[in-house]
């Protein structure tokens, strides 16, 4: 009951009040975009936890970016709802972008300035001014390691190191929430891992991050994940939670000579759910492969090829990927 003199707030404020205050960066329900006759994201509905490492997985054209643009306001939702660190991505979308950093596919970046230069340039948009910004630029070319580049051309810089300059750039006006999108498409495998162990310090400052990726050996970086197909949401969870509850059968991995023969001959076999590639190995998925060994050892000398070692294996997260998206299609056939 609200004290004498005083207005009851309307519910709507209250709603508002008690969704900014729990511990979701972002909820959204049913959340669809449509262009025309074409459905880009279909009523994906998904949290993310505050503070939390939050991986958007799929391949590309999945949806990925669509539900990103749509939740930085910068795409009006067909139908469904969302709010950004409890605020209507609709209704609220400027309180949402004061409070936000985004990183986008292709490196924001102004090559004809400088590091500094482009810290400057993007403090001050986001109205960082003074000894805050001298501060800031402090904070960002440390924690990227780019003191002593200060002065050079941001176009001298290798792929890593752009890629690091663009995230300080997202920070440097201190955002409760990062939005990365596949922030690490053309970079090599070192300058990839070092990018994460920043991700990791940001997170452990208490900074939300959602970032989309396609390389599924980054989700395991992730606390959760959601993974999209077809702008539907085929699995979400933990990446321990996902692969113990999305999986179906078992996992083996073969290690032969001749890779290319061995798939189509396993294939042949008709016991498999999936017979992939996965680097120089095979991997065939079943619900009890333990059973088969001995079959699929014969099937591989008839078909002339050079084993090596077979094992069962707990299975991937690119395994329960494909996995979870087999059923999803079948589900709609």
């Amino acid at each position: 009951m609200s004290a004498i003199g005083q207005v009851p707030e309307p519910e709507s404020l209250v709603a508002d009040r008690n969704s900014r205050a729990n511990n979701h960066a972002v909820e959204a329900t049913g959340l669809t975009k449509r262009f025309g006759d074409f459905t880009a994201v279909d009523g994906v509905s998904f949290t993310v936890g505050r503070g939390a490492i939050f991986g958007f997985l799929g391949p590309n054209g999945a949806g990925k970016t669509t539900t990103i643009r749509m939740l930085l306001g910068l795409l009006r939702p067909t139908s469904g709802t969302a709010t950004v660190l409890g605020f209507d991505i609709v209704r609220e979308t400027a309180q949402v972008k004061q409070r936000i950093g985004y990183m986008s596919q292709r490196f924001s970046l102004y090559d004809d300035l400088t590091v500094e230069e482009n810290l400057n340039f993007y403090g001050r948009t986001y109205g960082v001014r003074g000894r805050d910004l001298r501060q800031r630029k402090a904070f960002v070319l440390q924690m990227a390691g780019l003191e002593g580049r200060e002065r050079e051309l941001t176009r001298n810089l290798s792929g890593g190191w752009k890629q690091r300059l663009a995230l300080g750039t997202a920070i440097i006006h201190q955002p409760e929430m990062l939005f990365l999108d596949e922030p690490t498409a053309g970079v090599d495998p070192i300058s990839r891992r070092a990018f994460w162990d920043l991700l990791y310090d940001l997170a452990e400052g208490g900074t939300t991050i959602m970032v989309t990726t396609h390389y599924m050996d980054e989700a395991e970086h992730c606390q959760s994940l959601a993974f999209i197909q077809r702008g539907r949401i085929v699995a979400h969870g933990s990446p321990a939670g996902i692969k113990e509850r999305e999986m179906r059968g078992q996992v083996l991995e073969v290690d032969c000579e001749q890779p290319e023969k061995a798939i189509p001959a396993l294939r042949e076999m008709g016991v498999f759910d999936e017979v992939a590639l996965y680097g120089a190995l095979v991997h065939a998925v079943a619900p009890d492969v333990e059973a088969l060994l001995a079959r699929i050892e014969a099937v591989l000398r008839e078909a002339g090829v050079g084993l090596h070692t077979i094992d069962i294996i707990a299975p991937s997260l690119e395994d329960v990927f494909i996995s979870s998206v087999r059923r999803a299609v079948e589900g709609k056939e």
